[in-house]
């Protein structure tokens, strides 16, 4: 390693000054190139502004928002979605779309890093949240605007972090829960910590489910021919899952500035619904009713491991990570139609979508503080496969003979490689901080079809971040934030096939998607006044190359795929107020409103919609001696979809946690006491009109226990 002299304390400041106005001068220029996005896990030293006491469990940061959701009630018997519900700045509705202060682009983080089980989309990464111990959950960090040291894929961030307990000796801990329809949870977990090695592990095991009711109706017309009909589908299924998991974690400490990290985690997820969807088809005279049955099963499976090597001294910090992290999945769409008019044979199809993706990630953090502030930089390199395939077949009911459909069975691969370098500079000056950041990569991606052409493609992106903080007093601040970044599209999109949904819908890919451009501006006051803390904030989001649903409707099917070419711009206001009169009562509420605008296709031309929207969140939590009571209520309006809209939803929860001695406690979880979770939605196209409603119920009452053993 060479010497380097130490100047003199001014010299320091000078040549600090000096690097980072000529950083800063780069930054901005480059800010005007039309190009995109990139991050990873930097938690840097900074200012905080403690918002609640009580253990700080909440942390306002120059670049997010740490919640502490260790001891929430819903917690101890909930899910993973459970806990984002609660979670301030977050809209979580009963079927798991997520959205952040209105933006519904939202990339979900374990521990810093994404995981192949979240990197999903829509249904696949709402069923891993659903699936997902909230108690294994320490802190969410909301990040509505990230900095270049974050992978922002055009979006928010929701980075959830994993209880990781240190303290010296042995611990264990036994916890479970039941409710009705057959489902219960039991876990046990436990850590040991001696001289410099930590070792940690859990074990669990849920029988968890959902119940749902859909209704969808279809009046179509050809332009072409003038032919109308009508398409009607009704289902209802309890879904009941068998969840099994498992996690091991080892931490060993090399010396006082340096340790080792290793961790695996392991569950799988399995159903077997029975699944009976009411068809009605008309066409001029002509109208069929019919039973479409399947049985499943559904399987899926998740694991992961990573190796981490970090050092920190007082000026310095290095985090060195190898990842890898993989999901399988089977969903089984064989079925049976049963007809009741006009009267036929029984007719059979076997049918499967298979899924395999694999996610390997190799990071390098490194931090130096200076006499301004502190210097941040980082590599990120990604190789992420998915491998997916489609099966579906009519079967001969004497001979069992299958003859493949060429429409819907087929097979494809996505492989995505990203490298990426990032730099940051945090200065403080005076009542000033800034937190400035560039993000370089580059995106190879390459679509290799079964039977076919492979088709690549390539990006190069610089993404430039800005965080702006003035301090009036140790109180109260002021904010400005920046961000633009892409977002890939989704694997699934870019299938060159069809694929099977249901009786009414299909899905076709589009391999020639490119990804969309997203800019982000925020400006918002922070303010403390007493018992009293709050925030006000105004933003606007505008997103070019919009990837948005391009439909068509023929054979009595809807066909649903992926097109380029919308636009998409939101913006509005949001505010939270929190109250903590005394140390047993804290009352907390936030929401927004925001105007959004989107250029949707329909056939040949792009139709333009706007409308407002708005979310309510509030919280209350009360605890006397060994009681604690909290109440978590929330309410989306409703909101516009391409060519379309959906309803309103609400949801409200209430949970009881006695501490009946020292180690041991009793939860109960009321969760959607009203029954708020049905959602409706309608699409106005040219060619078809929808209207239908989706129910996830989630009303339920869980009672559980925590037994801890020290």
């Amino acid at each position: 390693m060479p010497v380097v002299s130490i100047p003199e304390p001014r010299d320091t400041f000078l040549s600090d000054l000096a690097r980072r106005a000529a950083f800063s001068a780069i930054v901005c220029g480059l800010a005007a190139l039309p190009m995109a996005a990139r991050a990873q896990e930097q938690d840097a030293a900074s200012q905080t502004v403690v918002v609640s006491a009580t253990k700080e469990p909440v942390v306002k940061k120059l670049d997010k928002t740490v919640y502490d959701v260790s001891n929430m009630a819903r917690a101890v018997n909930g899910t993973g979605q459970d806990v984002l519900q609660s979670t301030p700045e977050v809209s979580v509705t009963a079927d798991g779309q997520i959205s952040v202060k209105g933006n519904a682009q939202v990339t979900v983080l374990v521990n810093g890093k994404p995981t192949a089980m979240l990197s999903g989309a829509g249904e696949e990464r709402a069923v891993a949240l659903q699936t997902m111990s909230g108690a294994d959950i320490a802190s969410v960090e909301v990040i509505t605007n990230p900095s270049a040291a974050y992978n922002a894929n055009g979006g928010a961030i929701l980075n959830i972090v994993l209880k990781r307990n240190r303290k010296p000796g042995a611990h264990a801990q036994l916890q479970g829960s039941a409710a009705d329809q057959g489902l219960w949870n039991v876990a046990a977990s436990g850590d040991m910590t001696r001289d410099n090695l930590s070792v940690q592990g859990k074990l669990a095991y849920r029988r968890d489910g959902t119940r749902k009711i859909r209704e969808s109706a279809v009046d179509w017309n050809n332009p072409l021919t003038g032919q109308t009909g009508e398409t009607r589908q009704a289902s209802e299924v309890f879904i009941h899952r068998i969840v099994r998991s498992a996690a091991l974690g080892i931490d060993y400490a090399l010396s006082d500035t340096d340790s080792l990290g290793l961790s695996a985690r392991y569950n799988d997820r399995r159903s077997r619904p029975l699944f009976d969807v009411l068809n009605e088809n008309r066409a001029g005279a002509e109208e069929t009713l019919y039973h479409r049955i399947s049985y499943g099963p559904n399987e899926q499976s998740d694991d992961s491991a990573s190796l981490s090597y970090s050092h920190q001294d007082k000026t310095t910090a290095l985090k060195a990570m190898l990842q890898h992290s993989g999901t399988r999945g089977l969903i089984d769409k064989s079925y049976r139609d049963v007809f009741i008019a006009p009267a036929r044979a029984t007719g059979y199809s076997r049918g499967a979508t298979r899924t395999v993706r694999r996610l390997n990630q190799a990071t390098v953090d490194w931090s130096q503080s200076s006499a301004l502030g502190q210097w941040g930089m980082g590599l990120d390199i990604q190789d992420k496969l998915d491998d997916l395939s489609n099966y579906q077949a009519a079967v001969d009911p004497l001979t069992g003979a299958e003859t493949p459909d060429p429409e819907t069975s087929n097979g494809y691969a996505v492989k995505t490689t990203l490298s990426a370098v990032y730099l940051t500079d945090k200065i403080r000056l005076g009542k000033w901080e800034a937190l400035l950041g560039g993000r370089a990569e580059r995106i190879a991606l390459r679509v290799s079809p079964a039977q076919g052409r492979m088709q690549t493609a390539h990006w190069q992106a610089f993404n430039p971040s800005l965080h702006l903080q003035y301090a009036f007093s140790d109180s109260t601040d002021i904010t400005f934030s920046y961000r633009r970044s892409l977002q890939m599209p989704d694997p699934r999109d870019l299938n060159p096939f069809t694929t099977y949904i249901d009786a009414q819908n299909l899905s076709r890919g589009n391999p020639g998607l490119k990804p969309q451009l997203l800019n982000s501006w925020e400006v918002g006051s922070n303010a403390e006044a007493g018992q009293l803390s709050g925030s006000l904030s105004a933003f606007y989001r505008a997103s070019r190359d919009t990837v948005t649903d391009a439909r068509s409707f023929a054979d009595n099917v809807l066909v649903t795929s992926k097109q380029n070419g919308g636009q998409a711009r939101s913006a509005g206001v949001s505010a939270s107020l929190d109250w903590t009169p005394d140390a047993r009562l804290r009352l907390g509420v936030d929401g927004g409103a925001y105007r959004v605008v989107l250029f949707s296709p329909d056939l040949s031309s792009l139709v333009r919609q706007s409308g407002v929207s708005s979310y309510l969140n509030f919280r209350a939590a009360y605890k006397v001696g060994s009681d604690d009571v909290s109440l978590d209520a929330h309410s989306q309006s409703a909101g516009i979809t391409p060519l379309g809209r959906y309803g309103a939803t609400s949801s409200v929860n209430l949970s009881w946690k006695r501490q009946l001695s020292k180690t041991l406690s009793l939860t109960v979880n009321a969760n959607d006491i009203f029954d708020g979770s049905r959602r409706s939605y309608r699409t106005d196209a040219s060619t078809f009109r929808q209207v239908g409603f989706d129910h996830f119920v989630a009303r339920r009452i869980y009672v559980g226990f925590v037994k801890k053993i020290e």
